[in-house]
């Protein structure tokens, strides 16, 4: 289910809010490709350790949620920084 937006006028963003908005975007996605690096890793050690599987697993099932919360902040921020409003 796909939300709609609306600019609330026209934006003009300076040079450091700009820089700003495009650290936040590293660091998300900086942030998701680690929390990918540890599905992976968490997977390859219950394969190659089977008897962690318990402990694996919790930490492996706590990425995706913490994957969805960072791309919520920066879409957040993104949306607040273009003065997108939801219709």
């Amino acid at each position: 289910m796909s939300a709609s937006y609306k600019p609330s006028g026209p934006v003009t963003l300076s040079e450091e809010q700009i820089i700003a908005l495009h650290q936040s975007l590293r660091d998300m996605r900086h942030d998701v490709n680690g929390r990918l690096a540890v599905i992976v890793a968490a997977a390859e050690l219950i394969r190659l350790r089977p008897e962690s599987a318990e402990e694996r697993l919790k930490l492996l099932l706590e990425q995706p949620q913490k994957a969805a919360d960072h791309i919520a902040e920066y879409s957040r921020t993104f949306e607040n920084a273009l003065g997108l409003m939801q219709l």
